[in-house]
């Protein structure tokens, strides 16, 4: 008790941070994401006729942003170490109202793509929000807090393609660009009026501007945690490729396979917003690699029977299990992360983090397709299941060798 009181006097704006970031990670997440329904119609009317080109635009498209992201993602970290993590939010929001708008006014396809990738350059929101949380959050209260913000995050990804889905056919797709953007903006003024950063110590300032990564004395678990957050996203994104594929083959209405491939995708995402809060609060009181490990080999366990699926209802409830097992990985990752590097490199450590995620993100489906196209759709759960039990293994013997 004593203790959570000497950290509540340390930081006594975590709680109203926390909660101008979740409401602030929410609204970016679902302006980035819900393009999704209407991306190849919009390709469309910016010119592109053949259908094979209106398939390669679209992907082009959405996977530049996250490509973008990844290549900046520990150079905003860093700024952020440097300069403050309020100013990197501000910055992204300020940047993502601005594109998001712009894409509205877009005149081709070349143009869709560049302010595409405007977004991943300019944004972050979420990805600095996770760094000003882990940082100002007391560290006895960092896995609850930052699995409530995980669900936020989350939460965004599972409303942004349903949003998408429904404002298109009512104020036009180029309306919906400007909605989103002027949404961005109220979040921008939130964090500019509301987030109170506190003053860091001279010294971490003073560590930071000597170079973040360098300043980390035991870089072994945050690499294991880096390697962890792309294993974890790969796992996740192996499988969407084939989903919509696979339960066509194992449900005998056809008519029926895009509603239950769309409440199969629900179904993990629900579950991961149920729990992370729960096992991120779990993690704080039996230890964040505990639960990692454990999270990974149930998750391994719940990949085998999905291979082996005959109904739809058997995977939609195996994909909602795995979201529970998984909802608290990436907040205990990021606490591992948080309490294993100085003050001054928490950004720059999160940083990479952010980027190894999106390298999962972007190998998983070419990774999945592959195997799924020329082994089998059950070849990509077996094979997933077996990348997350090395996983356990591996996070299980860094455990044992710490406590060593």
């Amino acid at each position: 008790m004593a203790e959570l009181i000497e950290d509540e006097a340390e930081a006594p704006h975590w709680r109203r941070n926390l909660a101008v970031s979740l409401i602030g990670s929410f609204t970016t997440i679902v302006a980035m994401t819900l393009l999704l329904p209407f991306l190849p119609l919009y390709v469309e009317q910016l010119g592109v006729s053949d259908h094979a080109a209106i398939v390669q635009w679209s992907g082009i498209a959405y996977g530049a942003t996250f490509f973008a992201a990844a290549l900046v993602a520990p150079l905003w970290g860093r700024l952020g170490d440097r300069y403050g993590r309020k100013l990197m939010l501000i910055r992204a929001s300020l940047g993502m109202a601005i594109a998001m708008s712009l894409i509205g006014m877009a005149q081709n396809v070349w143009q869709l793509v560049l302010l595409r990738l405007l977004v991943g350059f300019a944004g972050g929101y979420s990805s600095g929000s996770t760094i000003l949380v882990a940082a100002q959050t007391p560290k006895s209260r960092s896995g609850w807090a930052l699995g409530t913000l995980a669900s936020g995050i989350m939460a965004g990804n599972l409303v942004g393609p349903l949003i998408g889905g429904a404002l298109p056919p009512l104020i036009g797709i180029r309306a919906t660009f400007w909605l989103a953007g002027g949404v961005i903006f109220l979040t921008f003024l939130a964090t500019t009026f509301l987030i109170k950063e506190e003053r860091r110590p001279a010294a971490a300032r003073k560590a930071a501007a000597k170079g973040g990564w360098s300043a980390i004395p035991n870089k072994g678990p945050v690499m294991a945690m880096l390697a962890t957050g792309m294993l974890l996203m790969l796992a996740n994104m192996s499988i969407e490729p084939i989903i919509t594929v696979y339960v066509a083959q194992i449900i005998p209405d056809q008519s029926q396979v895009t509603i239950v491939a769309g409440i199969v995708m629900a179904a993990a995402a629900l579950g991961s917003i149920l729990s992370a809060s729960r096992l991120g609060k779990l993690a704080d009181r039996i230890g964040h690699p505990t639960v990692i490990v454990g999270a990974l080999l149930v998750s391994a366990l719940l990949l085998l029977p999905q291979a082996f699926v005959t109904q739809g209802w058997q995977l939609i409830g195996l994909r909602f299990l795995m979201g529970l097992a998984l909802g608290g990985l990436l907040p205990c990752i990021i606490s591992v992360i948080r309490h294993n590097v100085p003050e001054g490199a928490v950004g720059t450590a999160l940083g990479y983090a952010t980027s190894s995620q999106y390298v999962g993100q972007v190998a998983g489906p070419v990774l999945g397709g592959f195997v799924g196209g020329h082994i089998g759709m059950p070849a990509v759960f077996l094979g997933t299941a077996v990348l997350m039990a090395i996983g356990a293994a591996a996070n299980f013997w860094l455990v044992r060798s710490r406590n060593r």
